[in-house]
């Protein structure tokens, strides 16, 4: 009788899946301890500011000064993460991310932060994350194949999401116990901890890169990927509005609604969470769930993203609100494991940075543009209608996609066939007896 597949050569059952090797495991495991630290900073960072003297809007510029780096430095992220070992790219990343975070709690700790200062050290940790993206996400997809990709991914986001909602409610509570500063510091120690297991990822799988022609020439290149693909770049330019608009819904009206007509902070809080849970909740399904047209399911999920802008603009009640920030928790978790099971599937692993970079910058170019026209808009046209104008901006681009050949056609490819096993196995041995884990550590 051959042995179990998920044997180790004692006998004894692995503690994780055959398909969770080393990389992925390492991947995972880096992603929660970051996750933690980081959507605690997140907070920390805006009550620094305000623990300074400084205003609502010194609280948006220190946000904005950290997401303007990713629109800049995305694409050239991408690209030397295709031709650099990523694992490398990675750890000069979270280093970068390490350091900036660590002189930012010394400057709050230290009493007398600037604005300047603290835009400043944010940037560096945008920067960072610029080119760690792109990066990461090349060296998950090659990490899994294609047979478990679904449940790989679809776990590996469930972590994340974890780990962040954790971090959040773990940031928020050690803020109040022992200030903003601590907590940045926690950050910078999380990144070098993170940092510390991804140099241990092993790239011999992966092909070496021949050399290019330059850093524009793989910037076309990843272009090409991109534009020959209808389903891809739809989709990016879909995104592009949705994360925008949903961004800007989130960021701005939604805690101005819960101000104003639910009753303060606390209920807004409350169905942020919810939509965490929603996140989880879909990962869960989708390890246990393969459609068969990826991009089709998935492009279905993103039409109860205009959920939240609805139930704001009407205003629902607390338990609607939180009822419709799970339904669009969980629906836009079922479209990112379809989204990152498309692109192992259809990308060549060389270019996996590139078009990732592609991905993101097409993400959030808009977003720090729809959040500082949020106020105008209010302005000019009122809450309601603003937030009408974003489930409908939501909804149209969602079902203009729907109209790309390929997102409704592509489908997902069976996995390989393997060899039958011989009819009379070979005596077992402590290296045998090992069986298809053989690879596995």
């Amino acid at each position: 009788m051959s042995p179990s597949p998920t044997a180790t050569r004692h006998g004894l059952p692995r503690r994780r899946p055959e398909w969770a090797g080393r990389n992925y495991t390492l991947l995972t495991g880096a992603a929660v301890i970051t996750n933690l630290g980081s959507h605690g900073a997140l907070i920390a960072a805006a009550f620094a500011v305000l623990g300074a003297g400084g205003s609502g809007g010194d609280v948006g510029l220190v946000a904005a000064a950290r997401t303007l780096p990713l629109v800049l430095f995305l694409l050239v992220g991408g690209a030397l993460a295709d031709r650099l070992p990523r694992h490398r790219v990675m750890v000069a990343a979270n280093a970068l991310n390490c350091l900036s975070q660590a002189a930012f709690a010394v400057l709050v700790l230290a009493g007398d932060p600037r604005l300047w200062q603290m835009m400043l050290l944010t940037a560096l940790c945008g920067t960072g994350t610029a080119f760690f993206n792109p990066a990461a996400e090349g060296m998950l997809l090659s990490s899994v194949s294609g047979e478990h990709s679904n449940r790989a991914f679809a776990l590996f986001r469930m972590a994340m999401n974890g780990a962040g909602i954790g971090g959040a409610a773990l940031g928020g509570a050690m803020i109040a116990a022992i200030g903003p500063g601590w907590v940045l510091a926690v950050d910078a120690a999380a990144f070098a901890l993170a940092g510390l297991l991804r140099a241990f990822l092993h790239v011999g799988h992966i092909a070496q890169r021949a050399p290019g022609g330059g850093l524009l020439a793989d910037l076309r290149e990843g272009w090409v990927e991109v534009r020959t693909r209808p389903w891809l770049w739809s989709i990016v330019l879909q995104f592009s509005v949705v994360v925008a608009v949903v961004g800007a819904a989130e960021a701005v009206y939604g805690p101005l609604v819960a101000r104003d007509r639910l009753g303060g902070p606390a209920p807004w809080g409350m169905a942020l969470a919810c939509f965490g849970a929603g996140t989880i909740a879909g990962a869960l399904l989708m390890m246990m769930w393969k459609p068969r047209r990826l991009l089709l399911v998935g492009t279905l999920c993103v039409f109860p993203l205009a959920l939240p802008s609805a139930g704001l603009a009407v205003p629902l009640p607390v338990w609607g609100l939180c009822a419709v920030m799970f339904v669009s928790g969980t629906a836009i978790e079922v479209f990112g494991v379809n989204w990152m099971t498309t692109m192992h599937q259809e990308i060549p692993e060389e270019k996996f940075s590139r078009v990732s970079a592609y991905d993101w910058f097409g993400s959030v170019s808009m977003l720090p543009l729809a959040t500082a026209l949020a106020g105008p808009a209010e302005t000019a046209f009122g809450r309601t209608t603003a937030l009408w104008g974003c489930a409908v901006l939501v909804v149209a681009g969602t079902a203009a996609v729907l109209f790309v050949p390929d997102v409704r056609r592509l489908t997902r490819k069976p996995p390989p066939v393997r060899s039958p096993a011989p009819a009379t196995p070979a005596p077992a041995t402590p290296d045998t007896a090992r069986g298809s884990t053989a690879g596995v550590s």
